[in-house]
């Protein structure tokens, strides 16, 4: 199902970009958030990509794999929002760190099937290198950005995570719309100038 290879690159450039510059936010995100949280959240999602691993065969075709792709970016869209709207509070914290735990149980399963659909090694490297380049300018982005809101006088910690935020927000309707682009058919079809693209990650 994914038909253009185009958009999907970008997605994951961006994908990659948003944890990026979202990587240092969460030690500020989670400070509310006691020891045993993490320990008990380590067993939640250690038993849930136990259950997910064990629904491989069934999971591994092109409907489950776009699903279960927009349902991970639409929590984090959702996580971000959810934050701008009701700031810093144990609740957010928590919500938050469920919110992280739960994307991550599919994180496995994302893996398996992207490289069972890119198939080719050429594609496969195409796309580690997409992912490194949008990590590592995500990270040098958020030291700047830190930095710049320094200089403007911005040095609360709390404050900075937070003007942050709407940037990441913005950031992930632009990887969902990337998604719907990169699954859909029809976008593929209005697309006669790249046919040669199409279907190149089709399974």
């Amino acid at each position: 199902m994914i038909s253009h290879l185009r958009p999907y690159l970008w997605f994951k450039l961006l994908n990659s970009l948003f944890f990026g510059l979202s990587t240092g936010s969460v030690f500020v995100l989670y400070a509310p958030l006691k020891p045993s949280v993490y320990s008990l959240g380590g067993i939640v999602l250690a038993l849930g990509l136990l259950v997910v691993a064990k629904f491989y065969e069934r999971m591994m075709n092109r409907r489950v794999f776009f699903a279960i792709t927009l349902m991970v970016e639409s929590v984090t869209l959702v996580m971000v929002g959810y934050f701008l709207l009701f700031s810093y509070s144990h609740m957010t914290a928590l919500f938050i760190y469920v919110s992280y735990q739960f994307t991550f149980i599919f994180g496995g399963y994302l893996v398996r099937v992207e490289t069972v659909a890119l198939g080719r090694a050429k594609i496969m490297s195409f796309v580690d290198v997409a992912k490194q380049k949008g990590y590592l300018t995500g990270m040098v982005l958020a030291y700047g950005f830190y930095k710049f809101l320094e200089w403007q006088g911005i040095g609360d910690k709390q404050e900075q995570v937070y003007i942050l935020h709407f940037g990441l927000f913005a950031l992930q309707i632009i990887i969902i719309s990337l998604i719907l682009k990169a699954f859909s058919y029809k976008w593929s079809k209005n697309n006669n100038s790249n046919r040669g693209e199409r279907s190149t990650l089709c399974f």
